[in-house]
């Protein structure tokens, strides 16, 4: 899915009339298939910019248009059509509690399926082949019947990144997949991420905090501070001068890692430099 963004500029519905948007006339032009990682400070604008283009945010301001289409100007039905073709990955994703991970991470293909189908996948999952699979990319083909309940966080996260992966998505959304994960875990689910997405051939765009991370697995780098465009470059452009201003009063961020941790712990301006389409 071709992505593009046009002088694209948002806000939280609950923010305050007078706030200063949270993204500003942002332009961006993904083609299909392209991989990108999306960095910056906290407050960057990050989580606001993929919620803008998974259309769960409508611009404030602006131009959005998913394969050349605009969706908030399709008819309910088509736009529900063109949702079903997204998939949006929050840091940390919202599983029932008492549910079993297989049928989580099935829940990733509910767009695409009838109802009752999906009635009778609560009871018995109808692809389980397909959940292990997705599962084993990240580690957790142990976890298969597990409830989610008894996961850890960075478990949990996982579980969340083997749903994208059996989602039938042309755009993938992730928003800090790596939180709650030590470095080993980081690194397994980068690599399956992006290696997965580059064999289906969808366009995937992930928000980190650990550049280099970013820097290591993206072919394609934007910076955001303060909502606005810093920088849109090849990684290997990406210098560290570039990053130390983009990160100015929040050095320590620019160099965090995956936490050591990791699962153990987690129940929880310079002119822009932009490449043209």
């Amino acid at each position: 899915m071709k992505l593009v963004l046009d002088q694209v500029s948002g806000q939280h519905p609950a923010a305050k009339a007078d706030a200063t948007p949270a993204i500003r006339a942002l332009s961006l032009c993904l083609a299909a298939g392209e991989q990108l990682a999306i960095i910056g400070p906290s407050g960057a604008g990050k989580t606001t910019a993929l919620h803008l283009m998974a259309c769960a945010l409508k611009p404030t301001a602006g131009q959005l248009l998913l394969s050349a289409r605009d969706p908030w100007q399709l008819p309910r039905r088509a736009l529900r059509s063109l949702r079903a073709a997204l998939f949006l990955a929050p840091q940390m994703p919202p599983l029932p509690p008492r549910q079993r991970v297989v049928t989580a991470v099935l829940a990733g293909r509910l767009p695409h399926e009838s109802l009752w189908t999906s009635l009778r996948s609560l009871v018995h999952p109808v692809d389980i082949p397909l959940a292990q699979q997705a599962l084993k990319g990240f580690g957790l083909a142990d976890k298969l019947f597990e409830r989610v309940d008894r996961l850890s966080g960075g478990e949990r996260q996982r579980v969340g990144l083997a749903r994208a992966l059996v989602a039938q998505a042309s755009l993938l959304l992730v928003d800090e997949p790596l939180s709650a994960l030590a470095p080993t875990r980081a690194e397994q689910a980068m690599q399956t991420l992006t290696q997965t997405s580059r064999q289906r051939g969808a366009t995937l765009v992930v928000t980190l905090h650990h550049v280099q991370m970013a820097l290591t697995h993206f072919p394609r780098i934007v910076g955001l501070r303060d909502g606005a465009l810093v920088f849109d470059l090849p990684a290997t452009q990406v210098t560290p001068a570039l990053l130390q201003d983009l990160y100015a009063q929040h050095l320590h961020e620019l160099h965090a890692t995956p936490s050591a941790l990791g699962d153990a712990m987690a129940v929880a301006p310079a002119a822009p430099a932009v490449r043209p389409c």
